[in-house]
Order: C-alpha cells, then sequence, then structure tokens
C-alpha cells in the first residue's frame, strides 16, 4: 500500500492502474471507487489508495470474482458496526479463498504430473516401430513404458 498525498484526475488513475476512463467510471456507478475529492474545476481527484483498489479489484477479479460480486462483498464488509468485525468479514473471506486458491494450485499440480507422465512416454513413442494400429498404443508393451500407459494418452489413444 502507498502512502502518497499527491491527488490526481482520472485520466491519470487510469493511466496508472491500465485501465480506461470508461472502466474507472463504471467502477465509481458500482460504488467499488469513489474520488478523493473534487478540483476547483469540478473534475474528479483520486490519489494512490484508489490505485491500490483498483489492483485489488484485479486480485479479486483473477479468483473468479465478477464486479458485482466484489460490490456486494464491499457492501457487506461497509455494513458491520465495528472496525473489528469488519476485519473479522475480510479475515474469513480471505481464509476461504486461500483454501479455494490451495485446492485449485493442487488440481493444477496433479494436472502438470498428468502432462509430465504423458509426455515421458510420448518420448518413447517418437522412436517406436511398430506397424500397428492406434488402439494398439493404448496396451503398448514396450519395455521403456514401465509404468504404465497415461490416463492422458490412453484415453485419446482408444477407439471408444
Amino acid at each position: 500500500m502507498t502512502m502518497n498525498t499527491e491527488t490526481y484526475r482520472i485520466g491519470e488513475l487510469a493511466r496508472r492502474a491500465g485501465k480506461t476512463v470508461r472502466t474507472i467510471h463504471f467502477y465509481e456507478e458500482l460504488e467499488l471507487l469513489h474520488p478523493t475529492s473534487r478540483s476547483k474545476g469540478g473534475f474528479r481527484m483520486y490519489n494512490d489508495e484508489a490505485l491500490d483498489r483498483i489492483h485489488w479489484i484485479e486480485k479479486l477479479q483473477e479468483l473468479g470474482f465478477s464486479l458485482t460480486d466484489i460490490r456486494d462483498f464491499l457492501l457487506g464488509f461497509q455494513s458491520q458496526a465495528t472496525g473489528p468485525e469488519s476485519m473479522d468479514v475480510l479475515r474469513k473471506f480471505y481464509v476461504e479463498k486461500l483454501s479455494e486458491t490451495q485446492a485449485a494450485i493442487n488440481r493444477l499440480l496433479s494436472l502438470q504430473h498428468e502432462l509430465q507422465a504423458s509426455l515421458a512416454y510420448l518420448d518413447v513413442c517418437r522412436s517406436c516401430s511398430s506397424t500397428h494400429a492406434l488402439p494398439a498404443c493404448s496396451t503398448c508393451d514396450n519395455v521403456e513404458h514401465n509404468e504404465g500407459t497415461p490416463i492422458m494418452v490412453s484415453a485419446i489413444a482408444t477407439s471408444a
């Protein structure tokens, strides 16, 4: 989190955040973001806290949240009677998201292992001199295929 007290207009915020001005306006319409102040000329003014909020929104979107989901979470967070109650809501939310993220990482690590095993299996196939039809590949007896056919190979190398 940055602690710069400088303010800037919406175009500069959009540039710093890598967003369009329309996106910033949309965040305001959904009450996800609010200007810090208005200039004498009536321009919306923002500080680095707005930039932090935009980056937080991006991270939640990466977790699969829609902007409406984020707005609903913020409304619930802000509706608590005390700061500690609000922080407890945030903590519970992050615990849940951490658990979901860890589960997703485990699924991806499992997929990575399956892909690596499949590629190792297929590397042996490059030197195969068999003249059998494709379905025979799912039951290959090549001694270099000592751990059996990975499901990501056998499932496609059959005539199902």
